[in-house]
């Protein structure tokens, strides 16, 4: 717990407390939540809320990072891509996403209808989780492609394009009661593998999906 002596910290824990709230509000009432509810379950009151965060944007900002958050600690962070193959783990990496968002389906519902909601000059938009996640899943692909010296022109785009059709095909999991968590990673496996085979393709690189990705480094090396 902050002591008094740390307002930056004590500051930092109140914001916390109020995105903690956020998300059991959101995941028990649905992702309408008003500033009034999160409050209230917070155990104070809206201009206590309004002191911590700028605008309603500023709270969906925060929410939206710690959902990516929570994605990347599942899926990435404690990860070594280079020791597995591509295929097993891209499926390591939305197995966990997925934990997520069947965690919080109605999060990822408010975070996406926050994204298509129309646009308010005065309100800074919030984070955008598809492209919080593209960035650092470039990150990850351009240090594993740069370390045998390939072309990473344009990997931005295609790790953009991977993300945004998993985020898609996520909304249409979400309304499918007949589609398991299984099936739904399995098939974003599939998809996700072939956006980047393709992109890899172009930079005339043939990679196994089901060979370590250091194997294929070195015979690249080698080559």
């Amino acid at each position: 717990m902050p002591t008094g002596r740390d307002p930056a910290a004590r500051r930092t824990h109140a914001r916390e407390e109020f995105v903690d709230a956020a998300f059991r509000v959101i995941d028990s009432g649905g992702p309408n939540p008003s500033m009034n509810d999160i409050a209230r379950e917070a155990g104070a009151t809206k201009p206590r809320l309004y002191r911590q965060f700028a605008d309603k944007a500023d709270l969906y900002g925060a929410v939206a990072q710690r959902m990516a958050d929570e994605v990347y600690q599942l899926a990435v962070s404690d990860f070594n891509f280079l020791l597995d193959a591509p295929v097993p783990a891209l499926r390591h990496a939305i197995t966990g996403y997925a934990e997520v968002v069947a965690r919080h389906p109605n999060v990822f519902r408010f975070l996406a209808q926050s994204r298509s909601a129309p646009e308010d000059p005065t309100i800074a938009p919030p984070l955008d989780i598809g492209r919080d996640i593209a960035t650092r899943f470039s990150a990850v692909a351009r240090s594993i492609l740069e370390s045998v010296d390939a072309d990473t022109t344009g990997i931005e785009y295609a790790c953009r394009a991977a993300v945004g059709a998993v985020l898609a095909a996520t909304d249409l999991w979400l309304d499918d009661d007949e589609l398991g968590a299984e099936d739904y990673v399995d098939q974003l496996t599939d998809l996700v593998w072939g956006l980047l085979a393709a992109y890899l393709r172009r930079k005339q690189l043939e990679l196994d999906g089901e060979e370590p990705i250091f194997v294929t480094l070195a015979r690249l090396k080698g080559a």
